[in-house]
């Protein structure tokens, strides 16, 4: 049979770009649908803007401690309106320029909402198109909570088009993007109150790290009331009002109610159920996620069809934008490229990046011990203030911990709270990632003075 294409790729954001190029680098004849901005979440209304608000709230902290050095700072104030716009006009600037690439590639885009008719039939800009295969690299969404009021609440996708700076924002969720938010938002100058469901943010990431983010971000003036639901939102004169049960019964008024209780599968309208693409509804968590309805897919990707294919956040796997490159890649080496590959998901490193900032790469102590039992599980932890905060004598406080198995002396996963924990983070991951031993660790030799050279110097 003749098709259109030989790929037909849904949704232009991390997966799906990184895919059809590949794809098409190989000779394939490819188009790609996307309805939105081309970018996806990372570009669009996560990773990229987000990194953008969190470069910005460092600033009053680094003007109090540059008074420390000796430095005359004089009043600041943050243009909101400035700020929102220069942030969207990059976003918008990294959109055209991903078009760009795709043009390069040979990649034919279709500005259209995009579904599926039959495992070969895709329904598009009010036409029907055939593919030989098509790859599903639609993403997530957020989710809210059902409760009364909530359409009052705005979610992650319309924090970075505020109009106005909010004195108070009310935040609900404990994962990386309600925390993140949290920390974004005091750094910029707002009142924030955090509410999460249980004692500590962040389920699913090591216990140190939690606990360190925690009392961080408690010392930067953050409110966090823990063991609390919200049960009601009304919009009254001096704001929105959250009526609360558990620990605090109290309401909380702020300007602006963040949604930060999980995203889920993009799979709404896609027409799988005519193409019998098998979904498995999950309520698992993990690093601020609750999922439902993934898409079912194999270790190449493969769905139970086997002419479809999907890649990152709709298949819930590792919800991160260098993973849905590398499944997408992966995926296209294998169906394009004649070599059959499979994107490894062990010992990947990701980051939180909140006030303090963390990242953590392999097992946490919890998973550690669990596998191969507390006996065999040795805990390297060191936890200091950096040298840049003596002078302005500001209280913030480092955390570094390995998890290395006792009989092999392999280093099982490395955690970090502090200062360019990312940056630091991603070189020790490669170690990692190679199964370096703490051997290998303590015989290499540190930087000095720095913060990372802890990592080596752990007895």
């Amino acid at each position: 049979m003749t098709y259109d294409y030989d790929l037909f790729v849904i949704g232009a954001g991390s997966g799906g770009l990184a895919a059809s190029k590949r794809a098409a680098s190989y000779g394939a004849k490819v188009a790609i649908a996307e309805y939105d901005l081309v970018g996806g979440t990372c570009v669009i209304r996560g990773c990229v803007p987000k990194k953008l608000m969190v470069y910005a709230s460092h600033f009053p902290s680094l003007f109090e401690s540059a008074a420390g050095y000796g430095w005359q700072v004089s009043d600041t104030d943050l243009e909101w309106e400035k700020f929102i716009t220069s942030i969207d006009n990059e976003v918008r600037r990294l959109s055209a320029l991903h078009i760009n690439f795709l043009e390069r590639a040979g990649v034919e885009l279709i500005q259209s909402r995009a579904s599926l008719i039959d495992e070969h039939t895709i329904q598009v800009d009010g036409r029907e198109v055939t593919a030989d295969k098509i790859l599903i690299a639609v993403g997530g969404r957020p989710t809210k909570p059902d409760i009364p009021g909530i359409e009052q609440a705005i979610t992650s996708n319309e924090i970075f088009h505020l109009k106005q700076q909010p004195k108070h924002i009310a935040i609900l969720g404990a994962g990386y993007i309600g925390s993140e938010f949290a920390c974004i938002m005091r750094g910029l100058g707002c009142e924030v109150t955090q509410i999460i469901r249980r004692d500590l943010i962040l389920k699913g990431f090591d216990e140190d790290i939690r606990t360190g983010i925690q009392e961080g971000m408690i010392n930067h003036g953050i409110r966090i009331i823990k063991n609390t639901e919200v049960t009601s939102v009304e919009k009254t004169s001096p704001g929105l009002e959250l009526s609360l049960s558990g620990e605090q019964q109290e309401a909380v008024v702020a300007d602006v109610f963040l949604v930060a209780t999980g995203r889920v599968p993009n799979v709404d309208g896609l027409g799988l159920e005519k193409a019998k693409v098998d979904l498995v509804p999950s309520a698992v968590e993990g690093h601020g996620y609750g999922t439902t309805n993934a898409i079912i897919v194999n270790e190449y990707s493969q769905t139970n069809q086997p002419h479809i294919f999907a890649v990152g956040d709709v298949t819930d796997r590792i919800n991160l934008t260098p993973v849905a490159i590398g499944e997408g890649r992966a995926f296209a080496d294998s169906e394009y490229g004649d070599m059959k590959l499979v994107f490894s998901h062990e010992n990947v490193a990701t980051a939180v990046f909140t006030q303090p900032e963390a990242a953590t790469v392999g097992f946490t102590e919890a998973q550690a011990k669990e596998k191969f039992g507390d006996d065999k599980i040795k805990i390297y932890r060191t936890r200091f203030r950096p040298m840049f905060y003596t002078l302005p004598q500001q209280e913030e406080r480092t955390m570094m911990k390995l998890i290395v198995h006792g009989e092999t002396d392999k280093v099982l996963g490395a955690h970090m709270v502090g200062d360019y924990a990312a940056e630091i983070m991603q070189g020790i991951a490669i170690a990692v990632k190679m199964g370096a031993t703490k051997k290998d660790f303590d015989a290499t030799v540190g930087i000095h003075p720095s913060a990372a050279e802890e990592f080596v110097t752990m007895r």
